[in-house]
């Protein structure tokens, strides 16, 4: 009888696990319960029953919020590889096998990192592995932290100005930063632009919350000036267009200069840092076979050794 108990307590302890690293991922059981196609008293009962098993309290209950008591810590960091791990067995054998035909890749990136760096990316992949479903999210900064740190998508591919402690990011490729301008505009009859220069005339941005406005009040900060903003606008193809309109100038990367532009392109090196894009990863996250595979394409493409050192047999890139 001993070993028949035993025997039961480890065929339920994957399922147990399971649902213990969903709810910690879910931040609540209804959530998780959701996720795991399962009732939400099913979900609390697996948890009860490791807790007794294991003889440790995992959460600290206040209401509907659950954090993690350090013994939950300590089992969470043991259980998340494992779980992860027997989640993409399939997957992860067929892929050794060079069988890496289905499947599905979630992609967080940015409007400009999906107009002019992922093209050639996604276009190999997709002709490479036809049979993988690769959805590519339109979501930029905290937002696409949000979907990475609940596991909603695989990798995001952006540009970064302050790393959290809990996100790794790997540079790709950087690309310099231009004034653009309408045709005729004062600032291209001078022959030295500075940011006092600049700060003259009203300024075309992304929203506030992203990492050029950011970079921007930074930057003009460091030197003791103001500049102001007469319009936010999402995407650099609309910026572009709202400056040929003559409505104000901005400071973009030339990454999206395609030499057809009807405006004047002034390099602005000198003030402003090269701007990076690279690969966002949450730590410790166990990247699937596709999404390994994508990323060795993406160094494919830019030029990185044609490799993938960066990334580790668990298939995280580490900080």
């Amino acid at each position: 009888m001993p070993n028949e108990k035993q025997n039961y307590y480890k065929n339920n302890r994957l399922k147990q696990m399971r649902a213990f690293c969903e709810v910690v991922r879910s931040g609540n059981i209804t959530l998780a319960a959701q996720k795991l196609f399962l009732s939400q008293p099913s979900v609390t009962l697996q948890l009860q029953a490791m807790e007794r098993e294991l003889g440790v309290t995992v959460f600290e209950r206040r209401g509907p919020v659950l954090k993690l008591t350090p013994d939950g810590e300590a089992l969470y960091a043991l259980a998340k590889p494992l779980v992860e791990g027997i989640d993409s067995l399939e997957e992860n054998f067929a892929a050794q096998h060079g069988k890496l035909d289905s499947g599905e890749l979630n992609i967080g990136a940015g409007e400009s990192t999906i107009l002019y760096i992922l093209p050639e990316a996604v276009r190999r992949f997709v002709s490479a592995h036809p049979g993988i479903q690769l959805k590519i999210h339109n979501e930029t900064g905290r937002d696409g932290l949000k979907m990475l740190r609940d596991d909603d998508i695989d990798l995001v591919v952006g540009s970064m100005l302050d790393v959290p402690d809990d996100i790794t990011y790997q540079p790709v490729v950087t690309f310099d930063p231009v004034l653009i301008a309408p045709l005729g505009h004062p600032l291209s009859l001078e022959p030295e632009v500075t940011l006092e220069k600049i700060s003259q005339y009203g300024l075309i941005l992304p929203p506030r919350h992203l990492s050029t406005w950011r970079m921007v009040k930074y930057v003009f900060q460091q030197h003791n000036l103001t500049f102001t903003v007469t319009l936010e606008a999402g995407g650099w193809e609309v910026i572009k267009k709202y400056v040929e309109l003559g409505m104000g100038i901005s400071i973009v990367t030339d990454i999206c200069m395609t030499g057809c532009e009807r405006l004047v392109r002034i390099p602005l090196k000198q003030h402003f840092p090269q701007r990076g894009y690279g690969l966002v990863l949450r730590k410790g996250r166990h990247l699937s076979p596709q999404a390994r595979r994508f990323v060795e394409i993406l160094y494919e493409v830019y030029g990185i050794d044609g490799t993938t050192p960066e990334v580790s047999d668990r298939g995280s890139i580490p900080a």
